[in-house]
């Protein structure tokens, strides 16, 4: 997702929006306060709407079973 920025593509999938995926555990479990679990949680949320939105004209998303909380504000832009 990091080297989708700045770029158009006709058509981007993103995969493995699933709820143990996205965001990462790894940099979940780094937090060490609430102020560095929020900003996390934004980065992530930042870095699959910038995925998303390189997507000119067909978007896929997938999930494997119950997909990410990101996902609903991502429909919500």
């Amino acid at each position: 997702m990091h080297l989708a920025k700045g770029f158009e593509f006709r058509a981007v999938v993103v995969m493995a929006c699933d709820e143990d995926v996205l965001p990462s555990p790894e940099r979940i479990e780094t937090a060490a306060n609430t102020p560095e679990l929020k900003e996390i949680y934004t980065t992530e949320r930042h870095l699959l709407y910038v995925a998303a939105t390189r997507a000119r004209d067909c978007l896929w998303l997938s999930a494997s079973g119950r997909g990410s909380e990101v996902l609903e504000d991502l429909s919500s832009e």
